[in-house]
């Protein structure tokens, strides 16, 4: 799985980027076709913003979140992806 991870109007520190990687390897668990994530955390006044973009075998998902702290953000963001993807792994299955 590869990880694109960008920032608007934040800095990507090397503590940010290792807990974005470290989420993320969660989601392989329950679905290991994952192709490519791409991931874009950004600041306005003082919302912080996590989206992310993950290509997988059989299509595409997309989530948002919100939160005051950015590592709240990314939490919720993966909460998000992980009940998507798991539920695309139910349908791929069936098919």
């Amino acid at each position: 799985m590869q990880i694109n991870l960008s920032g608007h109007h934040v800095e990507i520190t090397e503590s940010l980027r290792e807990y974005v990687q470290e989420k993320f390897s969660k989601l392989e668990r329950h679905f290991d076709q994952i192709n490519n994530v791409h991931v874009v955390l950004n600041v306005e006044k003082l919302q912080q913003k996590a989206e992310a973009k993950i290509s997988l075998k059989g299509g595409e998902i997309f989530a948002m979140s919100e939160h005051t702290d950015m590592y709240a953000a990314i939490d919720a963001l993966i909460d998000k992806l992980d009940r998507q993807v798991i539920k695309h792994k139910e349908k791929y299955t069936k098919h």
